[in-house]
């Protein structure tokens, strides 16, 4: 794996205008020294999205959303990070460099060799009639087949060895995309043969890996592509990647089981349709369709297998439950599958169908159910036992706090009785940080100087560039005062930078989170007062840090040591010129 030097982001956004990405999707209006539209992320007649060309920084006084040019694009455009990397460098005139993660075997370059695989399989679907009738059987067109890039495998041993495998070399990348398997007496033959091929695209587009489905008698009926350097079956959905380019909003999204099913479902309309990779639902699955969603259904057939499937995605959901996401179950008919559904009954009466499938809370409670009597005593209390675990592991919020009001309700218990019932499942490491929250509060007044300097830091960095910083900061016990010192040793003698370089350059580290919440808050002083103001508050916390220090030293005992009595001159100059500077 590689990763993007962090200098190379400090470049890409100081010759980004966030004003031009921003523009060039959705129309602004100067007002004043800003800009403004219409909040893009929520529904608004009155604008209260605002883009800030001097702090490189856009923010929603509305429903809060905020970023630089790059969450910008990742937001809007529905982009992972090293995309909004790339997009802005191809807009800057750069070239993304790449440098091996530590420990890290770069390898062979797959890319290349998975889009000539798809370039040849594409071309073998042409000349293979029994792979055309199969796709005509199951009603494909011409243009799924080229929007899909679905091709086709000969059923030979090494057809794709001889075409692309003419070298060791090339045979060694082969084996790598995971396209052939290697022999254990010497030499290599294709993994997939036989095969209508399915073309796994990442964010990006390019191919990471195939599935392939039989079309003669063999087994198995589907096959994938093994794990590779990338390619990981957990990660990846199928039909993502053309669901986020038919889409420019993706009000829910479907998953489903096949690759068929969703390739039928895209055809007739409904582009918001995904498929797993003959895996279960994953937690990095659930990750990524709720970033670019707050609704996700699941589909699955009504036999009894469509139910087991569907009770462990819904084992998988629960910790990725908050306020505003949705995931509901879709049951269909015993013996039909999406694909089959929709080509009966058409788009608009399988997307009716959405109105009676089943709200998350609705389907545990069904399911749980079957399984205890709740017309009696005994029956109640067993489902309010099954129930604990499942509901134990809904973050806490406003659905979890819902959810245990529904089973209480259930059950004929008091709800605030069966939510202290739920809390005593809560695994320790969560209520240890339950339990800290109200003495974090507790402080919360005396960190105010340290947050009021590091909110002028995030907003005037280049104001706070410029500051002279008192000695003995960092010995002072307070929330916060870490971080502040970091971001101002982040600063000391480097060129200015904007609001929106010093948030990407703390992106990943402990405190970026923090530091872009300060960012959106409302400052009341300009540039010209910035610099005194933050000057004012590093004098006031060096004032408490200094004589702390100096009892540090002199509680030592003995005899001071040189650097001991130069290290006090130091700090006694600082204090007296902090008293000076006020009196």
């Amino acid at each position: 794996m590689s990763r993007i030097p962090s200098g190379f982001i400090d470049e890409l956004m100081a010759r980004t205008d966030i004003v031009e990405v921003v523009n060039s999707r959705v129309p602004l209006k100067r007002a004043g020294s800003e800009f403004k539209a219409c909040c893009p992320f929520h529904g608004e007649k009155t604008p209260s999205f605002t883009v800030s060309p001097t702090k490189q920084f856009f923010h929603c006084f509305g429903c809060g959303a905020h970023g630089t040019a790059l969450g910008f694009l990742m937001d809007y455009e529905h982009m992972s990070f090293p995309e909004a990397v790339e997009e802005l460098a191809t807009l800057a005139g750069l070239e993304v460099p790449r440098e091996a993660a530590p420990g890290a075997d770069s390898g062979p370059d797959l890319h290349g060799t998975l889009e000539a695989a798809a370039t040849y399989y594409r071309e073998q679907l042409a000349h293979s009639p029994p792979a055309r009738d199969y796709l005509s059987r199951r009603g494909v067109s011409a243009e799924s087949i080229t929007g899909f890039g679905i091709g086709y495998a000969p059923d030979e041993w090494d057809a794709l060895t001889r075409r692309l495998g003419r070298d060791e070399e090339a045979r060694r990348r082969l084996a790598a995309a995971g396209l052939v398997v290697e022999r254990d007496s010497g030499g290599c033959y294709d993994r997939f043969r036989g095969r209508v091929m399915f073309p796994i695209r990442d964010a990006r587009g390019r191919v990471i890996a195939f599935g392939g489905r039989i079309i003669a008698d063999g087994e198995p009926k589907y096959l994938n592509s093994p794990e590779t350097p990338l390619f990981h079956k957990g990660q990846e959905l199928y039909g993502l990647y053309e669901a986020r380019q038919a889409l420019r909003e993706i009000p829910r999204l479907m998953v489903v089981e096949g690759y068929m099913d969703a390739v039928g479902l895209h055809q007739a309309g409904l582009p918001w349709s995904v498929a797993t990779l003959g895996t279960a639902t994953t937690r990095q699955h659930l990750d990524r369709l709720f970033r670019l969603t707050d609704e996700v259904v699941f589909c699955f057939d009504g036999d009894r297998a469509g139910r087991q499937a569907a009770w462990r995605a819904l084992e998988t959901a629960l910790p990725a439950l908050r306020e505003g996401r949705q995931v509901r179950f879709l049951f269909l008919p015993e013996g039909e599958d999406p694909d089959s559904l929709v080509g009966k009954e058409g788009a608009d009466a399988f997307t009716g169908r959405l109105a009676d499938s089943l709200p998350l809370s609705e389907y545990l409670l069904a399911e749980l159910s079957r399984q205890a009597d709740t017309g009696n005593l005994d029956g109640r209390a067993r489902l309010a036992e099954l129930a604990k675990p499942l509901v134990a592991r809904v973050p806490d919020g406003v659905f979890r706090a819902l959810l245990v009001r529904r089973i209480a309700a259930a059950v004929d218990m008091p709800e605030g009785e069966y939510g202290r019932f739920v809390a005593s499942a809560v695994p320790p490491q969560r209520a240890a940080i339950r339990t800290a929250r109200p003495a974090t509060r507790a402080v919360a007044g005396r960190s105010s100087l340290v947050r009021r300097s590091i909110a002028l830091v995030v907003h005037f960095p280049a104001v706070a560039a410029a500051v002279r910083v008192p000695e003995g900061l960092g010995g002072l016990d307070r929330p916060g005062i870490s971080l502040l010192v970091e971001l101002l040793e982040d600063l000391s003698g480097g060129p200015h930078i904007t609001t929106g370089q010093l948030l990407e350059r703390w992106r990943d580290r402990e405190g970026g989170a923090h530091l872009h919440k300060l960012a959106t808050a409302e400052m009341l002083t300009d540039e010209q007062g910035a610099g005194g103001e933050l000057q004012d508050c590093l004098d006031r916390l060096a004032a408490e840090a200094i004589p702390l220090r100096q009892e540090a030293i002199l509680a030592q005992g003995g005899r001071l040591s040189d650097d001991q009595k130069a290290e006090l001159r130091r700090l006694h100059s600082e204090l007296a010129r902090i008293k000076g500077a006020k009196g």
